[in-house]
């Protein structure tokens, strides 16, 4: 980043002809805006021109929102859900699934989920650096500094938004919460099943052990259980393909 002119450069000073006092009140705001976007106040598409694809940061009524670095546990279960997810909608065509930091914009504001699944239906709202609408099934994982975000104000805009599933998973408690629209729009707790097991309606025939989240498996040991015969069969016939079966 190039450093600020300095109003008491005389070369400078000549193309700038502002009072020097007015000079240094609008290089303090610069300088603050640079090392406190959370102060900037911008409209979205301001926002999407200022955050490049490495950006962590959530648009919420113009305001910038600059969360905390997620630790390797938040990235574990991030990376194994999104694995685990994008492998069997993969593999039964049914929409894409993304991970953080991808915006997801909705009325108020410009969130980013750390999993998110769009449905083939709904493609349409993906554009090159956000999805424009809600997505089908948003998953947070909570910390200690996201909790209040991600059970109150993403809660009631995700439900308000339409966001048929949300789930928030919360390593430090080892509880996983699963919420369901119903027919008036309101999200409601859904429980496990007494097995463990979860089963998304969302994304049809999915499914996953709660305490995977916890003590996490290996993907293809979470795939031959997941997807059963049917992956079984899949990966004969792509060994058969390959040349490296009878």
């Amino acid at each position: 980043m190039s450093a600020l002119p300095d109003p008491k450069d005389d070369d400078r000073n000549d193309a700038w002809p502002v009072p020097p006092a007015l000079q240094q009140h609008i290089l303090r705001v610069v300088a603050d805006a640079l090392a406190h976007p959370e102060h900037l106040r911008m409209t979205y598409e301001e926002f999407l021109d200022w955050a490049d694809e490495d950006t962590h940061a959530e648009w919420v009524d113009g305001k910038v929102l600059m969360p905390s670095p997620a630790n390797k546990e938040h990235q574990d279960i991030v990376g194994f859900l999104a694995a685990l997810m994008r492998f069997y909608v993969e593999e039964q065509q049914l929409g894409d699934i993304l991970i953080a930091p991808f915006q997801m914009k909705l009325p108020q504001s410009g969130r980013e989920p750390d999993v998110i699944f769009v449905a083939t239906a709904h493609r349409n709202r993906l554009k090159k650096t956000y999805l424009d609408g809600p997505a089908d099934l948003a998953v947070e994982i909570i910390s200690p500094e996201s909790a209040g975000r991600d059970r109150g104000d993403k809660y009631f805009e995700y439900e308000k938004a339409g966001i048929p599933e949300y789930w928030l998973i919360d390593p430090l408690s080892r509880r996983a919460e699963f919420y369901q629209l119903d027919a008036q729009g309101t999200y409601q707790l859904v429980p496990p099943a007494p097995d463990g097991t979860y089963h998304s309606p969302i994304i049809p025939g999915f499914w996953l052990r709660v305490d995977w989240l916890w003590n996490l498996p290996s993907i293809e040991d979470a795939k031959w259980e997941i997807g059963g015969q049917n992956y079984a069969q899949s990966m004969i016939e792509r060994l058969r393909r390959a040349g490296l079966l009878p």
